[in-house]
């Protein structure tokens, strides 16, 4: 069964709500609940969260704050 969380990632105007689903080992999937975003990241081989999917633009600092709430639901 496939992990799920609320998550909210800061957006430049107001906070961006969403979904944040496990969809492989490792692998984390947020899709904003109004459609407007979705981001994929990963752990990189050096063991750094990286953005490996998603929809643009994207702010670089949401890798980071959507990593930090994944270590946080685990």
């Amino acid at each position: 069964m496939e992990q799920q969380f609320e998550a909210v990632l800061t957006g430049s105007d107001t906070p961006v709500n969403g979904i944040v689903t496990q969809i492989n080992n490792g692998i984390y999937q947020f899709n904003a609940l109004d459609g407007s975003l979705q981001l994929t990241i990963a752990r990189n081989e050096h063991g750094n969260w990286e953005r490996i999917g998603g929809s643009e633009p994207f702010f670089s600092g949401w890798v980071d704050e959507l990593a930090e709430q994944v270590k946080g639901s685990l």
